[in-house]
């Protein structure tokens, strides 16, 4: 990233914008949580699956309802692909 030059000339990194630690910790608790139920036998592998694709439906639909940036869109559905891809590697 760019240093950003401030009203007296002096040079600063930019700030770094860290994760929403109540994203962080909701997203934690439902990975771990489905995790759980496929370990207890109480949803298949598949099932939690199509929980996690469906979610990524619903992120995608009221990403474009809500005029979401493409971006933030796209981080969303990023971290559900990646917490799928947990689970497709359980199911090999």
């Amino acid at each position: 990233m760019p240093s950003v030059v401030t009203v007296d000339g002096e040079l600063t990194p930019p700030a770094v914008v860290e994760p929403d630690a109540h994203g962080q910790a909701a997203l934690l608790l439902t990975e771990s949580l489905l995790h759980a139920l496929v370990e207890n036998a109480i949803l298949t592998n598949p099932d939690a699956l199509g929980v996690i694709r469906t979610a990524a439906e619903v992120k995608f639909e009221v990403a474009m309802a809500a005029n979401e940036s493409k971006a933030r869109m796209e981080e969303s559905l990023a971290l559900l692909h990646r917490m799928a891809a947990s689970f497709e590697i359980d199911q090999s």
